[in-house]
């Protein structure tokens, strides 16, 4: 042995034997413990740490705005889809009208919830591969952060489009709500009530197709007057509301989306940078425990 070499008793423990416990959490923090073979732990701190990383794993802001999507979607189909079926229930027995498009809209909305749906299982797989250790894991290549960035900006798109799409959706359930409580109004009014007047909807001829006879548009007669008021205005107006409601939750969802995507993208732009910095902070504590122990 070299005459100028020497060894302390103290140099030579191991790291989980220094008494400088922020060492140990920091390297606890921001490293795997796979990576230290002579860092050991306790079996009960195993388990405290495995299950705060699972949970610091789970991109909550994007559950919560899945939660309010998934939700103003079934408010919106479920009402709306009954919405369908009582105008044309009423088209057909009150104003003797067929439209066939209406059976059309039906699979519209089926459709819509499918597609809505789609898109937020695939924003809620984007956000759990860029949240907690699953982003420090799959986006380590450069070629990788390149994919997230775009798929975060490609969804980002996608939600401003269906955000113009269903701002426009509010719109026509704001006149269509409208209408019903207007045609609610006349068929409560005292005239029809009371005076069993004819109700007018000539004025309204404007909603009606081209091909509506005027004298269809005056109903006068008791059991009309009942399925047009009862059976189709109070519902529907109940129906409309619900779907207002449902499209006001989807457009918060959307907002959120937006937020939750904007933040993924930034937390994957700037990944490398971080990982950097935990390097640095790593090391410097490693030497700090180091320095301390010798002196």
């Amino acid at each position: 042995m070299n005459k100028y070499s020497f060894q302390r008793p103290e140099m030579e423990m191991p790291l989980q034997s220094s008494h400088y416990n922020p060492s140990r959490e920091t390297l606890g923090r921001y490293s795997e413990y796979s990576l230290h073979s002579s860092y050991k732990i306790r079996a009960g701190d195993a388990a405290s740490t495995n299950s705060v990383a699972c949970t610091t794993r789970i991109p909550y802001a994007t559950l919560i705005a899945a939660l309010l999507c998934c939700t103003g979607i079934g408010i919106f189909c479920c009402t709306m889809y009954r919405g369908v079926t009582l105008s044309a229930l009423v088209l057909d027995q009150v104003f003797h009208l067929y439209i066939g498009w209406l059976e059309t809209v039906k699979t519209v909305l089926v459709l819509i919830a499918a597609g809505m749906g789609a898109i937020t299982l695939m924003i809620i797989f984007v956000g759990f591969l860029a949240t907690g250790a699953t982003r420090r894991r799959v986006y380590k290549a450069w070629r990788n952060r390149v994919g997230g960035r775009i798929s975060c900006a490609v969804f980002m798109g996608i939600i401003y489009v269906l955000q113009f799409f269903w701002i426009f959706v509010f719109g026509l359930l704001i006149v269509s709500t409208f209408i019903l409580t207007v045609f609610w109004k006349m068929c409560v009014s005292t005239q029809v009530q009371d005076n069993h007047q004819c109700i007018d909807l000539t004025q309204f001829i404007f909603l009606f197709p081209q091909s509506t006879r005027v004298e269809y548009l005056k109903i006068c007669e008791v059991r009309e007057i009942k399925f047009f008021c009862r059976d189709f205005v109070e519902k529907s107006e109940f129906m409309f509301m619900m779907a207002t409601f449902g499209v006001i939750l989807i457009l918060i969802s959307l907002v959120h989306y937006l937020m939750c995507l904007s933040a993924n993208y930034a937390h994957i732009r700037d990944h490398e940078k971080f990982e950097e910095l935990q390097e640095l902070q790593l090391l410097q504590d490693t030497d700090f425990a180091t320095s301390k122990e010798r002196f």
